[in-house]
């Protein structure tokens, strides 16, 4: 459904994502608004490891409830509010995600729509049509 694309004449990635994704014509494409760490109680988890784990379950909730799962996951845009969080960031995606990889974008920025806020996911997947 979804081809990995890491070109020979580009350096490898830092982690585990993809330069490039080409997914299959006629597929259907779900945009997913950021996510946060907050539960579906309205709760707020608290440390930044918690509220990665938050936010993920909160994209896969998105998924599922369009017929996806996370294999239909093609790109990731992460935000977040610590530079010390990027270790923690990239062992909940490998861990939850399980090997399957997108294509990615992080960035540490100065704040949220909340200064609880320690993360912020947003995705794009694609199914076949």
């Amino acid at each position: 459904m979804a081809q990995v694309i890491t070109p020979s004449d580009v350096a490898a990635p830092f982690s585990r994502y993809a330069h490039g994704i080409v997914t299959e014509p006629g597929c259907r494409w779900l945009h997913v608004s950021g996510q946060v760490g907050i539960r579906p109680d309205g709760t707020m988890a608290m440390s930044g490891e918690a509220q990665l784990e938050q936010a993920f379950q909160n994209v896969f909730a998105v998924l599922r409830a369009a017929g996806m799962d996370k294999r239909h996951l093609v790109k990731l845009t992460v935000f977040l509010t610590r530079a010390d969080e990027v270790r923690a960031y990239r062992t909940v995606r490998d861990r939850l995600l399980d090997g399957h990889i997108v294509a990615s974008t992080l960035l540490v920025v100065a704040g949220l729509a909340s200064p609880d806020f320690l993360v912020e996911l947003e995705a794009v997947a694609a199914s076949p049509g």
